[in-house]
């Protein structure tokens, strides 16, 4: 039991890449309590220093030891490895032009993670997300349920949010996902959205209001352009990503069996493998698909589209 009250005692979260994800990442890590050490590698080992600095000064009102590791030897005995290293999405760039130069980078790391880790689970937010959580699944020998992609799940909590601002709920209320590639070709899965345990069109009949399709594809185009918004703006999320890889961190470390649209490696209608995004069940051992999503046609005619859109990503980013 001492270890749900307390998971953080012997937990071990090592990050990869001191990049602003890595590092909004740690301190979010860090103010949530779920681990007793957090570890962050950069190849740039000044900068890792000193953000660990930094942080060990807001470390004084948490309870995990934060350092810089010197190698990825140093990766021995994490729970859970999150791989943010990568270049960065420049406005106007989509996620797959930055395919090449990521794969790359992975060919170099995750064998070393692997080697030094090899019963962590890999959690994987670089971009694009997808052909990298494949890659990593490939490079790494792991069982599939030990190599997770954040995927959708960011977009999912954008849907709902982006929902419940037009319907005026709280967005707990709102059960909807986005499936898929996280990227342009995601799927907003339409027919099983609900609110209260009523479909869309339902709670709309039951309001006696219009159930509006208009207005759900601009939910849909908002939630699907919403991290170009940020990034032509801001130069790049850092924090919306942050929190929801400490979601799934806190999913699997306090083994809670919650359902989060994570990436994994598949077959996804007729496509395979490769990694996309479907509602995951995370706990201590990984994520597992356990129900496949009651999809309609042509919901199913997008994963295949989405599944075949990565699959391409990834075999050019393999040829490349």
């Amino acid at each position: 039991m001492s270890h749900h009250t307390d998971p953080a005692k012997s937990i071990k979260i090592t990050i990869i890449g001191a990049g602003s994800v890595g590092v909004t990442t740690a301190y979010a890590l860090l103010l949530s309590n779920l681990a007793s050490e957090i570890l962050l590698l950069d190849i740039d080992t000044a900068r890792a220093e000193g953000e660990v600095i930094d942080l060990s000064h807001a470390a004084h009102f948490a309870h995990a030891k934060v350092r810089a590791a010197k190698s990825y030897d140093d990766c021995a005995g994490s729970t859970i490895v999150i791989i943010t290293a990568g270049v960065n999405q420049k406005p106007g760039q989509t996620r797959l032009d930055l395919v090449l130069t990521n794969y790359n980078l992975f060919k170099s790391i995750v064998p070393q993670i692997a080697k030094a880790a090899p019963d962590t689970i890999l959690l994987v937010a670089t971009n694009p997300v997808d052909v990298l959580t494949h890659a990593a699944y490939e490079l790494s020998g792991f069982p599939v349920e030990r190599v997770i992609g954040s995927g959708t799940a960011m977009d999912t909590t954008r849907f709902r949010h982006e929902l419940s601002k037009y319907y005026h709920v709280n967005p707990r209320n709102v059960h909807a996902v986005i499936i898929g590639e996280h990227g342009d070709s995601q799927i907003p899965v339409w027919s099983l959205a609900s609110i209260a345990g009523m479909r869309l069109w339902e709670y709309c009949k039951q309001k006696g209001i219009k159930y509006d399709e208009e207005a759900m594809k601009g939910v849909a185009q908002r939630t699907r352009g919403a991290a170009y918004e940020i990034i032509q703006r801001k130069g790049k999320t850092n924090f919306g990503v942050a929190s929801v890889l400490v979601g799934i961190v806190e999913n699997i470390v306090k083994n809670t069996d919650a359902l989060v649209t994570v990436s994994r490696v598949g077959m996804y209608e007729g496509v395979g493998p490769v990694a996309l995004s479907m509602p995951s069940k995370l706990n201590h051992s990984g994520a597992h698909q356990d129900v496949q999503l009651l999809l309609n046609d042509v919901e199913k005619e997008g994963v295949r589209l989405s599944a075949k859109h990565i699959e391409e990503a990834f075999l050019t980013a393999k040829g490349g």
